[in-house]
């Protein structure tokens, strides 16, 4: 069985066609740096270090969510928006939160140079000294390499249920 790294086609960034016969080999180098890149933001994420989080996704990225095979939520299209809606969520939380990515993979890079990553997501939260689970997803990711790093160009998140 061949995993494929986005079965979410809307995610595709407009801008970004898939060429599917024009790919190239992801090095190992490049595989820790983009590892790299989803921890950073995961970080960034729970320690509400927004310009940080910011940061890390290209300016004319996309974001978008489904929650336990529900509606679509976005796409939220360009970094500003997407750090509204995270600034939004991060502002409503009361307990300390704990992306935990895990399980990632790639797919090859394509002619534009933008690379399919997947990766599971679990989320704690620790609230009054107790740690919950709030949910569990899976990452579909584009990232794209500009001006030496890595950034996210379009993120899906499928999670399994409501937190």
């Amino acid at each position: 069985m061949r995993l494929q790294c986005n079965p979410v086609d809307n995610n595709r960034h407009p801008e970004v066609p898939r060429e599917q016969d024009m790919t190239q080999h992801v090095s190992v180098e490049e595989k820790l740096a983009v590892q790299e890149l989803l921890s950073r933001a995961a970080y960034a994420l729970d320690e509400h270090a927004m310009e940080d989080l910011a940061g890390l996704f290209a300016e004319n990225a996309r974001f978008s969510m489904r929650i336990a095979g529900g509606e679509l939520a976005g796409p939220f299209e360009g970094r500003a928006a997407i750090m509204d809606m995270m600034n939004a969520a991060v502002s409503a939380q009361t307990d300390k939160r704990r992306h935990v990515v895990s399980n990632v993979f790639f797919g090859e890079r394509d002619a534009s140079g933008v690379v399919e990553v997947t990766s599971n997501l679990t989320l704690l939260a620790t609230e009054d000294g107790e740690i919950r689970l709030l949910t569990a997803g899976v990452y579909h990711d584009r990232v794209i390499q500009q001006g030496g790093d890595w950034r996210l160009l379009g993120r899906h998140l499928e999670l399994d249920k409501p937190y």
